[in-house]
């Protein structure tokens, strides 16, 4: 009977140390795609910050792959825990190589690319074309090589969902990728180490439906498929997006 109150300090003890290695997943780092920037994940931020989340959005300079990639490494670095990886389109494919980084604890990919070391989305994207990869002209490059998205077109194919100013907005303001960054292949696959969470864009046409449920499915990711979303999902439901990134932190944290 004597040793009960030494035993009970040393379980209270373990106990304790258990709970301040288990704090809650409460960083979340947002990526943007191609052709946009990070203003477009403001509903989802919204709702994400409203419920407790420290949410960040990485700016990336569409100069490189590897450009974005560290830009994106650069706010990771200035989280103080673990971190929920989120990213769109081509964000996809960044956040799968800079989700290595050791304070990324899951991925959730939102309509994404998620290639595998050595490929490159571009070369998917042939294999499995969307609407996009099949209208001539959509895509428009600058004498320097950096493309984007014909603005006549760019409601009806990226956004369709979003109010008609809105989508002529993006279509106005978009950030001019470098051609090259699309066809860089991967070195690393996060995916493959990390758990991770997905949704498709059941009518997206600039990466195929197809395409993005091929990917889920061989990263196993536990994916959601939002009916009639176009490829602005984040914006155009951002309820849904935000309502399976706050289950992916708080099953990260459990």
């Amino acid at each position: 009977m004597k040793l009960f109150p030494a035993v009970a300090l040393i379980v209270a003890s373990l106990a304790g140390a258990t709970a301040a290695t288990a704090a809650p997943l409460k960083n979340i780092v947002l990526v943007h795609g191609a052709w946009v920037d990070a203003s477009g994940w403001k509903p989802v931020y919204d709702i994400l910050t409203r419920e407790g989340f420290n949410v960040s959005m990485v700016q990336e300079p569409e100069t490189s792959f590897a450009d974005d990639v560290t830009a994106t490494k650069r706010i990771l670095d200035l989280q103080d825990g673990p971190t929920l990886l989120v990213g769109h389109s081509y964000g996809g494919s960044v956040i799968t190589e800079a989700g290595v980084h050791p304070k990324v604890a899951g991925l959730v990919y939102v309509a994404a690319h998620a290639p595998d070391v050595g490929e490159n989305e571009s070369a998917l994207g042939k294999q499995t074309p969307s609407v996009l990869g099949k209208t001539d002209g959509a895509i428009r490059k600058t004498a320097d090589g950096f493309t984007y998205l014909d603005p006549a077109i760019f409601p009806k194919l990226f956004a369709p969902d979003l109010p008609r100013e809105r989508a002529e907005f993006a279509a106005r303001s978009q950030v001019l990728a470098a051609g090259a960054m699309f066809g860089t292949p991967l070195t690393a696959a996060a995916w493959k180490t990390k758990r991770s969470w997905a949704v498709v864009a059941e009518h997206d046409q600039i990466i195929s439906p197809e395409l993005e449920r091929w990917y889920y499915a061989r990263a196993k990711s536990d994916t959601i498929e939002i009916k009639g979303a176009s490829h602005a999902v984040f914006e155009s439901h951002p309820r849904e997006v935000a309502a399976l990134i706050s289950k992916a932190a708080k099953t990260l944290q459990q």
